[in-house]
């Protein structure tokens, strides 16, 4: 081999690259990692700025059957501590400590909303089904990371028992593949009861993902040091087993018939297979597709296509303060990991109507019309909130905390708001809403404890990750989805049209948190590796 020819490159080095890079190189493999920036992991990244450490993308992590098996499999150690989930609602605040906490949840809502107590009742009954099924689905270690010709105690003792239960819990997550905001309205009359219930999830997630959340905040864990750890971890094993790794390089081209990626310096590339782990749309319009089989060409045009037709999902907008208060200040309040609605008014058509109106007309649409909607936007919202010292004391100064607030992000607007050159003044408007909704109301310390302040928009993240339309998730949840995303198929969901290509990361499997990403990226390793021995 040539110094640019390997057996198989892979462009896109966050969670779902570096997991193929592992597994590809510890079966010696000659790898190669392309990653556009400097740092590796994606939205698994950290960073720390005047001594404040903040996590970049991801808060927390769910293992979900597949992040302890890969990092057992890999052997990589990582030290992690459980991170508690607190929910409030204006006043009213519980923590996710256990199944228990259920009965606080039910009481926290009907104490909001008395008249709706049937409702709620009903509620609950179907999201501690769901629990029920969520622990069938994540109920054992997933069977990709395990050697199953060595380990038969697991295939008898554990995989076969499961088999049954898992196809019967997949079915039923299939009937529960509609939007949750559609699933809520044939059980919940009042519009304010429902927000409060789902909109802190994205737009049209599936009602079985949605409400399957509450069995998740009880499994969430955070690695001492940060997120990113996870990310440096994966990244350190992947040296360690020879991958050669490549930062501040951006893919511009892939000729497939040639097996060949070009980089933007017109440096080339040889590949036996492809890994593609960054955006999708990015791979459909870089491909060159001259020099193929009419057939393959035809399919890869056909999915280009569907592909270019269908969007991401809603972004998020991340306030980041360097604040001069203790940890004790914020622990007496909530736990690291905390979603608040300051009114349990909801959004209604805020988040949805009110917006679509400003984004169909927003030529003819005030600056001041605008700001008039950020108002109630901020005041009706649900934030997601983490406070990374609350996990890990040793991520800021004595005496001191780092708070990072989240809320879910039209990426359209800050798009057209950019083109009509204010985005500047409007970041700076909504930053300051954000502040003041908070401090009026949870947090009245952040008054006049802020040292400093700045903030990642929608824009900010498709300009570091390169995610389209800034989605953190992958796919925008439509009727027709361009890649899979049902649970059983996930081994085809790494398959391109072309079959020295493979796809892995959230673009691959729709929904697509982390596990789903390393999922794909050790899938895609695989299909590589058996074609690879034959």
């Amino acid at each position: 081999m040539s110094q640019n020819t390997y057996n198989t490159i892979i462009v896109g080095g966050g969670i779902a690259g570096l997991t193929a890079a592992a597994y590809l190189s510890r079966a010696r493999q000659k790898v190669l990692l392309i990653e556009k920036n400097k740092e590796f992991g994606g939205l698994v990244n950290s960073f720390t700025r005047d001594g404040f450490h903040f996590d970049a993308g991801v808060r927390p992590l769910e293992d979900a059957g597949i992040i302890f098996p890969m990092l057992k499999d890999l052997n990589i150690q990582l030290e992690v501590v459980k991170s508690t989930v607190s929910m409030g609602v204006e006043n009213e605040i519980i923590n996710i400590e256990s199944i228990d906490s259920l009965v606080q949840y039910r009481e926290l809502l009907i104490k909001l909303f008395p008249e709706s107590e049937n409702e709620i009742n009903k509620v609950l009954k179907i999201i501690r089904k769901i629990m029920k099924h969520m622990d069938v689905l994540y109920g054992i270690e997933n069977p990709v990371f395990k050697d199953l010709k060595r380990e038969r105690a697991f295939i008898f003792k554990k995989l076969l028992p499961w088999l049954p239960k898992f196809i019967f819990t997949v079915g039923k997550i299939n009937r529960m593949n509609i939007p949750v905001e559609d699933y809520l309205k044939t059980i919940v009359k009042n519009p304010s009861l429902r927000d409060m219930i789902a909109q802190h999830f994205f737009k049209n997630t599936p009602a079985f993902f949605a409400l399957g959340y509450f069995c998740l905040y009880l499994n969430y864990f955070y690695p001492k040091g940060g997120v990113g750890k996870l990310s440096e971890a994966l990244k350190n094993k992947t040296l360690e087993f020879g991958t050669d790794l490549l930062a501040e390089t951006k893919i511009i081209e892939v000729i497939p018939d040639k097996n060949l990626v070009i980089d933007q310096k017109n440096i080339r590339y040889h590949y036996d297979n492809l890994i593609w782990s960054a955006d999708l749309k990015t791979f459909y319009k870089i491909v060159n597709t001259e020099g193929l089989a009419p057939k393959i060409k035809s399919k890869f045009e056909q999915t280009k296509i569907k592909m270019l037709q269908n969007r991401g999902t809603d972004s998020v907008f991340s306030l980041f303060l360097e604040v001069n208060e203790p940890l004790q200040s914020f622990r007496k309040i909530a736990h690291g990991h905390f979603f608040y609605t300051p009114s349990k008014n909801g959004l209604g058509e805020t988040h949805r109507g009110e917006l679509n109106y400003l984004l169909s007309n927003f030529e003819k649409v005030e600056k001041e019309q605008i700001l008039t909607w950020l108002d109630k936007f901020t005041k009706l919202n649900t934030y997601e909130i983490s406070i990374p010292g609350l996990n890990d004391p040793e991520l800021v100064p004595h005496g001191k905390s780092s708070i990072i607030i989240s809320l879910l992000a039209e990426y359209d607007l800050f798009k057209k708001i950019q083109k009509a050159g204010w985005l500047d003044e409007f970041v700076s408007e909504l930053e300051n809403r954000i502040l003041r909704v908070i401090s009026d109301s949870i947090y009245p310390m952040l008054k006049n404890k802020i040292i400093t302040y700045f903030s990642l928009s929608p824009l900010s993240i498709e300009n570091r990750i390169g995610s389209s339309e800034g989605s953190i998730v992958g796919w925008e949840f439509q009727k027709s989805m361009p890649v899979v995303n049902k649970i059983q198929f996930s081994d085809y969901s790494v398959l391109t049209p072309i079959s020295s290509i493979y796809q892995a990361g959230q673009w691959a499997y729709s929904p697509a948190g982390v596990p789903m990403s390393i999922l794909t990226g050790k899938l895609a390793a695989g299909k590589i590796l058996k074609k690879w021995k034959k």
